[in-house]
This record gives structure tokens, sequence and C-alpha cells, in this order.
């Protein structure tokens, strides 16, 4: 390889952005195995699955000089998971112009879960709260991040991460119960 093995994410990426391709290489032998298997826990279909990874590290060439900071392990998995949402939302746009046939498999909890997500009230619901919560729950929520990767990919403290989180939880309640008021949950 490039003779990068010692070096951290940060100084590969550096690399990378100067159009070292051994330092890519470097980074995806670092990091493409741990995010090969969480995404194949997010998608059963191992083509999609490898076309993201492949898509993640197209994305991780193009731009590069854009990340800060020395571990790149937030950052990547962001990128990757939001290439699976395009990917998903690509075949979504092909499931309705051609319908599956009878026989298809139903869609996984997860999968239902993220179209929720993006469509249905609770997409709904994390529009109307401000953006810099809305990115927190993104980033720890569907993103999956910790709150140390959360912190280091939004650039801001770790308590700033709890915080917001805290925050984005009772508006995205509040947002929730605004679009589908309880008829249990009312006086008597």
């Amino acid at each position: 390889m490039g003779g990068h093995r010692e070096k951290d994410d940060g100084a590969l990426l550096r690399a990378v952005a100067a159009g070292d391709q051994a330092a890519l290489a470097d980074l995806y032998d670092r990091h493409a195995g741990w995010l090969h298997a969480r995404l194949a826990r997010r998608c059963a279909d191992p083509e999609v699955v490898r076309e993201v990874l492949q898509d993640t590290f197209v994305t991780v060439w193009r731009s590069a000089s854009g990340h800060r900071g020395a571990e790149a392990g937030g950052w990547l998995w962001t990128i990757a998971a939001r290439r699976l949402v395009d990917a998903r939302r690509a075949q979504e746009r092909t499931a309705r112009v051609a319908p599956e046939p009878e026989a298809a498999a139903a869609p996984s909890a997860e999968d239902r879960v993220l179209a929720g997500l993006e469509y249905g009230d609770v997409g709904t619901a994390l529009d109307r709260i401000s953006p810099e919560l809305r990115e927190v729950l993104r980033a720890t929520v569907v993103d999956g991040l910790t709150t140390r990767e959360a912190a280091r990919l939004l650039g801001i403290p770790e308590g700033t991460v709890k915080s917001r989180a805290r925050r984005a939880r009772t508006e995205l309640r509040a947002a929730l119960a605004q679009l589908n008021p309880s008829p249990l949950g009312g006086p008597a």
C-alpha cells in the first residue's frame, strides 16, 4: 500500500484531498469492513450494500477536503447512511414505475421505520423542529452515531449533542402531538 498505515484518519483524508489514491486505499482498508457490516444490518440486499459502500468512498474521494478532525468514522458513517437512504429512494421510485411481482418480500421493520422518517408524520414533525436539533437527531437516531461521533461530525461539544438531543425529542413529541392529537390524551 501507500505507507500510510501509521497515519490517523485526518492525515489520510488530507492526503486523499491532495489526490493520493494510496491514502484512499488505506482509508478503505481501515473502514470498509465495519461500514459493510453496519450497512448489511440495515439492508438485506448485498448488491445495494456493495454499491452504497462504493458510493461512500467515491464521495470521500470527492469531498475529503471538507472533513475536519482526526477521526473519520462518524463522517464516513453519515455518508454511508445517506447513500443508503438515497439507494432506497431510488428503489422506491423504480418500484412505483414497475410494480414488483406478488411474491416479493415484505419490507423489513427497519425499512418501514426509515420510510416513516422520510415520508410519514415523523418526517413532517422533523421538518418542524429547528435545523440544529434535527441534525443531532438524524446523526444519533437515524444514522446511529454515538454522542462522541455525532459531536465530531457536527463540530460541537458532546454536552451540546446531549442537550440538543433532549430538546429535539421534546420538540419532536410536541410536533407529533400537533399532527396526531390523541383522543385518549385529552381531559374526560
